[in-house]
């Protein structure tokens, strides 16, 4: 039995962020750093800083949340995509890490101390992309409270929002909400009768 890509993305990640945890200097040189990016042409860092991250309980959430969407949308892309699928979700997933630096790219390249990681755009991207194609799926908060994935969706936007304009935190909350509107951009390209049909469709099921 073939893994599936999103297995394989978390196993690459998982051993990428746990080796790079124990040789800093590996993984100083896989940071998302705008000014080295931009001064010294190293632009693999727009890419290389997804498959680090700066805890276990990062990588952890990261991971956990990719598992339980990734695999739905690869499975809804290989149905609704044939034959096209998997190419489609490797460009979502790498489309999402790209997308979600931008906003950082353009502020930060004149300042050489700005670091950030981790996979949380590309996350943001596919999970939006699952709640597109099943807004009317559950959701369980803490593990406990349900609720249809669209409502979840407006609800983390909004949280992501506040974050973002509040400021203060470490955590990069304008590249989690430039990941959910990639996800949702890309699919809808992908297929925008069917994917808008659908979504409309599964809505009015919610009530």
């Amino acid at each position: 039995m073939s893994l599936s890509v999103t297995l394989i993305i978390i196993l690459i990640t998982v051993g990428v962020s746990l080796y790079a945890s124990e040789n800093l200097s590996l993984k100083h040189k896989l940071l998302f750093n705008p000014a080295k990016i931009f001064y010294s042409n190293e632009w693999y860092r727009m890419f290389s800083h997804a498959f680090i991250h700066a805890d276990l309980m990062h990588l952890g959430v990261n991971m956990f949340v990719l598992y339980f969407f990734g695999r739905n949308v690869e499975i809804l892309f290989n149905g609704y995509f044939e034959g096209m699928g998997t190419i489609y979700f490797i460009l979502l997933y790498i489309g999402g890490i790209i997308f979600a630096t931008l906003p950082a790219l353009r502020k930060h390249k004149d300042n050489p101390v700005y670091n950030s990681l981790g996979a949380s755009g590309a996350v943001s991207a596919v999970l939006f992309s699952a709640i597109l194609l099943m807004p009317a799926s559950k959701v369980y908060i803490f593990a406990a409270i349900p609720m249809p994935a669209a409502l979840f969706g407006v609800l983390y936007v909004g949280y992501e929002m506040y974050m973002n304009k509040r400021g203060r935190t470490n955590i990069a909350h304008d590249a989690h909400l430039l990941g959910a509107l990639f996800g949702v951009l890309f699919t809808i390209i992908l297929s925008p009768k069917f994917v808008i049909s659908n979504f409309i469709q599964e809505i009015q099921n919610i009530f």
